[in-house]
């Protein structure tokens, strides 16, 4: 009996926000570092990108207190946050072509994402990028698992109304790239943000397990169009 290797093309496509949808992953990742360090975390910002990029508040204090022994004092999170929302207000830009790419899609879209509510629409209102998500916008807040965990696209792909393996991610970090694996959807990796310097290539997504890796939002529609021949060659070679 032959059985079919080919996967489905994708019916749902599931964006990440903070360096997918919007530059914003220097100016946080910088207001987080200068945060940690006040509280007297030793950290530089290339090792809290290479951390915590990707990953939930909550995550990274938990992190930051078994790993460096420094507890944040009240009110720490609540500044950063307060910091970032301002330094977004004077220098967030949405990710170049990203509009247009999204507008072009025939497929319907969502946002889950590890930043809170607020910030979320905060980041994608200032980009003028909101009305193409309105409604369909998912937090990590409202799952009991942050990214690597696969519970918020999961969640996401439920409340859209699709089983996992009809969803597509596109997704910046490791973290989140491993969440989508975990939920048994498929991922493109996006290693065009500002943030991305250390790995043009998207190697660390690659070995994450993204099915490809891609820098320009031009070149979305193409991807999304060579998936299932892709994904079937590469199951081919695997059999």
């Amino acid at each position: 009996m032959s059985i079919s290797l080919q996967a489905p093309a994708p019916a749902l496509v599931i964006f990440d926000c903070d360096g997918v949808l919007v530059d914003s992953e220097p100016l946080s990742l910088a207001c987080l570092t200068a945060g940690l360090n006040r509280i007297g975390v030793a950290i530089d910002v290339e090792t809290v990108r290479a951390r915590f990029a990707g990953t939930s508040m909550t995550s990274i204090m938990g992190h930051v207190e078994r790993d460096y022994g420094v507890t944040a004092p009240e009110g720490f999170v609540a500044a950063v946050k307060a910091e970032t929302l301002a330094i977004f207000d004077a220098e967030l830009q949405a990710m170049a072509g990203i509009a247009d790419a999204v507008a072009a899609l025939s497929l319907p879209t969502c946002v889950a994402s590890s930043s809170d509510p607020v910030r979320l629409r905060h980041s994608l209102g200032l980009t003028g990028l909101l009305p193409l998500f309105e409604g369909r916008i998912y937090s990590a807040v409202e799952v009991a698992r942050g990214k690597p965990f696969p519970d918020l696209f999961l969640h996401a792909a439920a409340r859209m109304g699709f089983s996992p393996d009809a969803c597509l991610v596109i997704e910046d970090s490791v973290p989140g790239v491993t969440a989508a694996r975990a939920a048994g959807m498929r991922v493109l990796g996006f290693a065009g943000g500002g943030h991305w310097g250390h790995d043009r290539d998207g190697a660390d997504l690659l070995a994450a397990g993204a099915a490809r890796v891609y820098r320009d939002h031009r070149d979305l529609s193409a991807l999304l169009a060579a998936l299932p021949a892709e994904t079937l060659a590469a199951t081919s070679a695997q059999a």
